[in-house]
Parts: structure tokens; C-alpha cells; sequence
């Protein structure tokens, strides 16, 4: 059956803000949890899922695409169609765990703009978007609202998180694998391999376009999660046998 309910899944630090072109074309019902009680993803997993409908596709970028593989983990037999958005299946790297201890305290020290602006432009948005004040302001908005202690458990659950390399053969719903080709954080090569493990996912790679492919280029990711979520896809006892 095609998607009945959706999660989109916000990366660090963004809200629904990031999801609204897509919020706006879904027909479906549409949930956007908050992501930023918990310090760890098992936590953060279990807290969406008693919310969640018994029945949902996901669509997670950069830390909801890592979320993604929590909820996984914890019930496959409940998704029914997956959307991995320019995001990362590996564990921390160790100079990212501790590239993440330094920038804690660089944001409890009350520098949460200046991180935020300064990493901005190079490491999250296409060269041709890099200008875009719009886009730059509402990044800087979401990040701002939600602020330095959801930074810091944010921080802790993504450097803490498992590998999930050894998940991707048995995700057996419709899948896709999405990313900006000039993606810094996640480049095209972590969405390649995570498409050629998933058992007949797609792949997306849209050009003029960094980490945040939902609101740099949001019509390419609103067309293929449209096109996804019409997808048949088996659930409950039938998801379970075809998984297994």
C-alpha cells in the first residue's frame, strides 16, 4: 500500500522549517517530532515512536536520516517506506567525536551564533545557494530557537551513535537514498553505498545543491518522496516475513 502517515525526520539544530515545501505537497498526514530531549539516539527513537501512528514512511536528513536507522532498529515491522536524505550510516569518526566535544563548549560558552554562521556557508549549502540570505537566515533561525542545550545532547547522541553499515541489506520496504552533489558533510559517496546495500533503493544525486537538499533544491527531494510514497509496500506480519 502506498505511505498512509509520514515522519520527516529534521537534521541538527532545524525544525519543520526545513520540511516545509514537502509538508506543503503531502497529502498525507504529516508528523515532525521535536528531537531535542534526548542525548542519546536509542532514547530519541523510543520518545518519536510513542508518538508516531502505528504505520508511518520516513523521510530523515543528516541526523533524522541517522534517526532513521534507529527507528529501524527498534521497529522495522512499523515503516513502510524510507527515505535517507543526504546523511550517514557509519559511526562518528574519532576527529568528529572530538570536534563535537570542542564545539559543545564553544556553544554552552554562549557562541552558538558564530558556530552556526561560521559553518554555514562552506560545509551546508551549494556554492550557487551560499548567498541566498533566505535560506542562510532560516537555517540561523531554527538553530537560535532551539538553542545551546539541545546543541549539546544533539552533539552527544550523533558522536555516540552506532554503526549502521550492517542494517542496510535488511531494510526491505520501498527505499530511496537522496543527496546534493556538492554535499560536504555526507558526500555522494556515503549515498552510493548506502543504494547499493539496500535492496532496491533508489538513488538521487541533484546537482546545485548542498546538505540541506530539502530547502536548497526542494522540489527534486518533493518529487521523489511523492514517487516513493505511492510505492506498495508491505506492513505488519507480511513486512516481517518479507524481512526475514
Amino acid at each position: 500500500m502506498a505511505a498512509r502517515n509520514v515522519l520527516l525526520l529534521p537534521g541538527m539544530m532545524c525544525d519543520a522549517r526545513m520540511w516545509q515545501a514537502q509538508i506543503d505537497a503531502l497529502d498525507v498526514p504529516v508528523l515532525v517530532p521535536y528531537l531535542g530531549n534526548h542525548d542519546n539516539l536509542a532514547d530519541m527513537a523510543a520518545s518519536v515512536l510513542a508518538d508516531a501512528p502505528d504505520e508511518f514512511a520516513i523521510a530523515g536528513l543528516s541526523m533524522g536520516g541517522i534517526l532513521a536507522f534507529e527507528l529501524w532498529r527498534q521497529a522495522p515491522q512499523r515503516v513502510s517506506h524510507l527515505a535517507l536524505i543526504d546523511t550517514n550510516p557509519f559511526a562518528d569518526a574519532p576527529q568528529r567525536k572530538s570536534l563535537r566535544l570542542e564545539q559543545i563548549e564553544q556553544v554552552l560558552a554562549g557562541e552558538l551564533r558564530k558556530l552556526t554562521v561560521e559553518s554555514l556557508k562552506p560545509l551546508y549549502l551549494a556554492q550557487c545557494n551560499r548567498d541566498d540570505h533566505e535560506l542562510l537566515e532560516t537555517i540561523l533561525d531554527m538553530a537560535m530557537d532551539l538553542g545551546p542545550e539541545v546543541f549539546r545532547r544533539q552533539s552527544l547522541a550523533l558522536q555516540n551513535r552506532q554503526d549502521s553499515t550492517a542494517l542496510l541489506a535488511d531494510i526491505r520496504c520501498p527505499a530511496a537514498v537522496i543527496c546534493g552533489r556538492e554535499d560536504a558533510l555526507c558526500p555522494v559517496a556515503y549515498h552510493e553505498y548506502m543504494a547499493a546495500r539496500i535492496p532496491g533503493a533508489d538513488l538521487l544525486i541533484i546537482d546545485d545543491c548542498g546538505h540541506f537538499a530539502t530547502m536548497e533544491q526542494p522540489a527534486a527531494v518533493t518529487n521523489e518522496l511523492l514517487h516513493l510514497f505511492a510505492q506498495e509496500s508491505l506492513t505488519g506480519e507480511n513486512h516481517a516475513q518479507r524481512s526475514g
